[in-house]
């Protein structure tokens, strides 16, 4: 244990900046704060793990900290949580117009209209997907710009 935390405060007194931009493939969190070489898996897997070990990242994300980024919109947790884990397929399903994931995204969000909120999430698709490295905090604003 005397290791982990001499080594821990070793790479926070050698993090030159703890508000840097965030390594897109492991997110936001202490792990991805304070670990900024992001070029080997090993690396990569010590800040997605310190993230898990200390939950900061599930909060950096409901509370903007920890270099994540808030949505604008207000927004429940568990919606903010959900589109965060599954960028990917709601992606894809928002893309063709049905799915899982849009629906589970629509009972988060209290929307009676499924139907209409699908077609409207596909009809917006180029809106709410503005880039290939989309931010969870932009595709639930953009959501909220364009559908609610």
């Amino acid at each position: 244990m005397k290791k982990f935390l001499i080594s821990f405060a070793a790479v926070m007194a050698l993090s030159s900046s703890v508000m840097a931009d965030v390594n897109s493939q492991t997110g936001c969190g202490l792990g991805s704060m304070i670990i900024k070489d992001n070029s080997t898996a090993v690396l990569l897997a010590l800040q997605a793990t310190t993230n898990g070990i200390f939950g900061n990242q599930t909060f950096g994300i409901t509370s903007g900290t920890s270099g994540c980024q808030k949505t604008k919109f207000v927004m429940n947790e568990q919606a903010q949580e959900f589109v965060a884990s599954n960028m990917d397929q709601l992606a894809k399903e928002i893309a063709i117009g049905h799915g899982e994931s849009v629906d589970t995204l629509a009972e988060l969000l209290k929307i009676s209209d499924k139907a209409t909120f699908s077609a409207s999430l596909q009809q917006n698709y180029n809106s709410i997907y503005t880039s290939q490295n989309a931010k969870m905090a932009d595709v639930l604003d953009n959501i909220a710009a364009t559908t609610l």
